[in-house]
């Protein structure tokens, strides 16, 4: 099938909708690269909700930008000294298979449950990452005695 619009071209998407997706892809990899998050928290949602894109699409596109970007900062965090070669080896091993398995069970669902099972991942997610926020506060005011840490 085609893309979202019926075509895959470059070249035939409108200017607004190129700069968008130049905006996206700033700041995503960006984020990426800087936090060592996954692009496609940030990726998903934006060409879903924003580009109109389905989540099947959204999915496919975003794994491919992420392998690009992977790349270019796997190289740069290496020539710092910065990867632990034999654990990316072994995870990135098994997250191939693994992938592969996913990709499989992603085709054969409906999309809307894919879709709602991608926000419940992204909102357990978002809650861990608040939950661990908010600890991490209490223990740097209950180390400094910065004051009150309810507020």
């Amino acid at each position: 099938r085609y893309g979202h619009r019926g075509r895959t071209d470059v070249v035939l998407m409108g200017i607004t909708e190129v700069i968008g997706l130049v905006a996206l892809g700033l700041f995503a990899g960006s984020l990426a690269a800087t936090l060592g998050v996954g692009g496609g928290i940030i990726y998903v949602p934006v060409l879903v909700s924003v580009f109109g894109y389905t989540q099947f699409e959204a999915q496919g596109t975003s794994l491919a930008v992420i392998l690009a970007t992977s790349i270019v900062g796997t190289f740069l965090h290496a020539r710092a000294g910065r990867v632990v070669w034999k654990v990316a080896f072994v995870t990135g091993g098994v997250g191939i298979l693994f992938a592969l398995v996913g990709a499989r069970i992603a085709l054969s669902m409906d999309e809307e449950v894919l879709r709602k099972v991608f926000a419940a991942v992204m909102a357990v997610l978002a809650i861990r990452m608040a939950h661990k926020a908010w600890k991490l506060r209490q223990e740097s005011l209950a180390v400094d005695g910065s004051g009150d840490p309810t507020g």
